[in-house]
């Protein structure tokens, strides 16, 4: 196994004692996203950071599927000598630390999946695509500039500013993604509009759904407890599908109190 090919990740509580929580965030966006909520949770145990693959400082490949991530998880346990952990995911990290979870159960202690169900979704972010795919770097050179192209297409502006965290400058000078737009524009529909593959885990399961959101409707729960029989929805109020950055304080208390329960 190439070292390239293992996922980028920031570590926080590295020495703490406990089981390590591993902690994936959604589409479009990396781990630094999460450094408030991994700074927080260190303090109590050891919190690992990563970037998906087509993400972040992750490597670049032209396959995308809920598998591919899965075998992603499996191969930075085995470099970081993890035999378990806790694993949490957000939107497209939440499809995939369930599709691990499904594939790999032994080495899932508990399961948090955030504003995610196992269904298949529509397809919902041609708009983003369009507009991340308008911006030429031959002719954009800032972030303001980047800004502007976006603002045609995209009213929200924290949508906006979500996207352009993921700005930086090239060695030549230039400014780029780094997220893979290509790959993740050529195989949007095999992560977003399939269902995570039909299987029980029958682990300790966690759902914090958005109050303002969508993603997890009252008609998912009978599909949510066929694959995760052991599972329980907690709704984070004032929180749209953002939850960890809406509402950040009872966020990181529901994930607290999960974790704990264990303890006790």
């Amino acid at each position: 196994m190439e070292t390239q090919h293992i996922l980028h990740s920031k570590i926080y509580g590295g020495e703490k004692p406990g089981m390590p929580l591993l902690v994936f965030h959604g589409l479009f966006g990396m781990l630094d996203n999460w450094g408030s909520f991994g700074k927080e949770m260190g303090e109590l145990f050891p919190v690992h950071l990563i970037d998906l693959r087509n993400h972040g400082k992750s490597f670049h490949s032209s396959e995308m599927s809920h598998d591919d991530l899965a075998q992603d998880i499996l191969h930075y346990m085995e470099f970081h000598n993890l035999s378990q952990a806790n694993l949490l995911g957000h939107s497209l990290g939440g499809k995939a630390v369930m599709q691990f979870a499904l594939t790999y159960p032994s080495k899932v202690h508990q399961l948090i999946v955030v504003d995610i169900s196992p269904k298949s979704y529509p397809p919902h972010h041609q708009g983003i695509l369009k507009a991340l795919q308008s911006v030429d770097f031959n002719t954009v050179t800032s972030r303001q500039e980047a800004e502007d192209v976006l603002s045609h297409y995209i009213p929200e502006k924290s949508v906006i500013q979500f996207l352009t965290k993921s700005l930086y400058w090239t060695d030549d000078k230039k400014l780029a993604w780094r997220f893979n737009l290509d790959t993740l524009a050529a195989k949007y529909h095999e992560f977003v509009s399939n269902a995570v593959k039909f299987g029980v885990f029958n682990g300790k399961t966690l759902f914090i759904a958005g109050a303002k959101s969508q993603y997890i409707l009252p008609q998912d729960e009978y599909q949510i407890k066929q694959q995760f029989p052991n599972s329980s929805i907690v709704t984070v109020k004032n929180a749209g599908h953002w939850v960890q950055a809406e509402n950040p304080k009872d966020f990181s208390e529901a994930v607290r109190n999960f974790l704990s329960e264990d303890e006790a």
